[in-house]
């Protein structure tokens, strides 16, 4: 059946901005005038009026329009709903906001008083940025969150120099947890999808040096030796999984920033990383490839939703899941689109997952 975006020969649409991605740090496909910067580049700068505030809190409860899954597919439960006058007029997505911070991150409770020990610094990497900040025990902001552009070409050196350059102005930490876009187990790199090209964006061919560079390299010790601290690394869509599921049934996250991130938790507990982002999608092309920010500046923010309304249809039935989480910069696109069964993740769970990290076995 053809769907609205089956061929990229429709005239393409401007996408509303990533809450992950500056211009200076994305894919090279130009940006056009109708993208704004994000509001999280916006607080870098300054924090945001009431007026702004105001904007976004409006935003967050208009009335929302429904995804559509494909014709003649059978709707899952927990999945997107069908059309029905009386949900669009009366559903309401789940927004999961992060302990003390908004949807659109505008506000991060720092710790009035002395920091409940241990500390952890909890590093975010992702395909466009890295972001880090200093959490106590009690899952509080010790500092403001801080954030540079990810290198490219990103070798592990770069990498670890720039993680080093993002935590400098931090206050000290006892131990780290890093999220990192790729398979890791056991503090090793297997896969680095978007550090083996020449500039991250998902689809490109790999650069041999950067391939054999990244595949095995040991970034638990490294930044262990870097840092002078004990270092936990795991998937990043797994880290922002740690800080937003129940603890109850099968629980699916989907991340959606550069490319496509999941995870997979049973009863609370962590499933093996399965990179079913880059699973053969549509087109000849992954769920990464298809569902990524190049895609979504290219095509709009309406085929785009088709599409991951395509996408959700597919997990569904390939895992049954019972409940369904969406993070990532590009999450903010969804809210009021889809049905109140789908928890959009603030984005700030990144950094608040980097907790529970060191609660789990490794």
């Amino acid at each position: 059946m053809t769907t609205e975006d089956e061929t990229d020969r429709d005239a393409p649409q401007a996408a509303a901005p990533s809450a992950e991605t500056t211009a200076s740090e994305a894919p090279p496909v130009p940006l056009t005038e109708a993208l704004a910067p994000t509001a999280e580049e916006a607080m870098a700068v300054s924090p945001p009026t009431s007026a702004e505030a105001d904007e976004a809190q409006a935003e967050a409860v208009a009335p929302p329009r429904k995804l559509q899954a494909p014709r003649g597919t059978a709707r899952p439960a927990g999945g997107l709903a069908p059309r029905t006058p009386r949900q669009h007029v009366a559903a309401r997505p789940t927004v999961r906001k992060a302990p003390a911070a908004s949807a659109q991150e505008a506000t991060a409770s720092i710790a009035p008083v002395a920091p409940v020990r241990p500390t952890t610094l909890a590093i975010d990497i992702g395909g466009t940025g890295l972001k880090a900040s200093v959490l106590d025990a009690a899952g509080k902001l010790v500092a403001d969150r801080v954030r540079v552009h990810t290198p490219y070409p990103c070798t592990s050196k770069a990498l670890v120099e720039a993680l080093a350059t993002l935590v400098a102005p931090l206050p000290a930490f006892e131990r780290v947890s890093v999220g990192f876009p790729g398979v890791v187990r056991k503090g090793i790199v297997l896969t680095a999808p978007h550090f083996v090209t020449k500039t991250g964006v998902p689809g490109e061919p790999p650069v041999p040096k950067l391939l054999a560079a990244w595949t095995g390299f040991d970034m638990a010790s490294v930044l262990s030796s870097r840092f002078g601290r004990p270092v936990r690394v795991c998937n990043d869509a797994d880290l922002q999984g740690l800080d937003v599921v129940s603890g109850s049934g099968l629980e699916f996250v989907v991340t959606l920033g550069t490319g496509v991130g999941t995870a997979l938790f049973l009863d609370g507990k962590l499933a093996p990383h399965l990179e079913l982002a880059h699973h053969p999608f549509r087109r000849g092309q992954t769920y990464d490839e298809q569902l990524g920010d190049t895609p979504l500046r290219r095509i709009g923010a309406k085929k785009w939703r088709k599409r991951l309304d395509e996408a959700i249809v597919n997990f569904h039935g390939l895992l049954n899941y019972d409940k369904l989480y969406i993070g990532g910069g590009n999450a903010r696109l969804l809210v009021g689109h889809v049905d109140p069964s789908v928890t959009i993740v603030d984005n700030l769970a990144g950094i608040l997952g980097g907790i529970k990290l060191w609660e789990i076995d490794e």
